[in-house]
């Protein structure tokens, strides 16, 4: 069984990304900022950095000061996306949120199990690198490997990489390459505005993430 039908994914609209980014702002009061796009070039695509070994076509911040400009003003929003309707949107985290990333394969297993224990979930993201993104309380991310530790696994031999402070998300319906779009795999809605402290998610990454590593040393 493919990990995204397992997951339920939503099928995602088509939204214009200057659509969403106002939308996030307004109705979520996340910050958001404009990042790269994609350029067609010679019948292809490419990065607007023009970096031809980009590891995040379209989708990673063109300035350095870029957290210190992004907003949570839905009319400046709409007036950057204005200027480049084309730009990926970008979440800082360590802000309204933080988040942990995981591998697909063990977000599906882990989503699944908190489900069933009605672990409070809060938006979740999909990548097209098959990562998924768990949102959390801002300052889950500083707290994730002494949480790890606490439910007895060795934080380094687990794929989990918390994303807080200074880092951000990509958010949908932004395009990363030519791999796809992000997409939501829970969407945000008024029942999640209040989102989970890491410590009620940590146990059951933990032990999906712990699962596919043991299975990948036993291939």
């Amino acid at each position: 069984m493919d990990v995204t039908a397992s997951a339920q994914i939503p099928r995602q609209c088509d939204e214009p990304l200057l659509d969403a980014a106002v939308r996030y702002a307004e109705e979520r009061h996340w910050d958001v900022h404009p990042g790269t796009w994609l350029e067609a070039v010679q019948g292809g695509e490419q990065c607007s950095c023009q970096r031809p070994d980009c590891p995040a076509p379209g989708a990673h911040p063109v300035r350095a000061d870029w957290a210190s400009q992004a907003t949570g003003s839905a009319v400046a929003a709409r007036r950057l996306w204005s200027k480049t309707p084309r730009a990926s949107i970008l979440l800082p985290t360590g802000r309204s949120f933080d988040a942990i990333e995981v591998s697909e394969s063990a977000g599906c297993l882990a989503l699944a199990r908190m489900e069933r224990m009605t672990v409070p979930l809060g938006p979740i993201t999909c990548t097209p690198a098959r990562r998924m993104l768990f949102w959390v309380l801002p300052g889950g991310a500083q707290k994730m490997p002494d949480l790890v530790r606490k439910v007895g696994w060795p934080s380094a031999a687990l794929d989990l990489i918390p994303r807080g402070e200074g880092d951000y998300v990509v958010a949908p319906p932004s395009r990363i390459g030519l791999q796809g779009s992000v997409l939501w795999a829970r969407q945000p809605t008024m029942a999640n505005r209040w989102l989970p402290d890491a410590e009620e998610l940590v146990s059951a990454l933990a032990y999906a993430s712990g699962r596919e590593a043991a299975t990948s040393r036993q291939r």
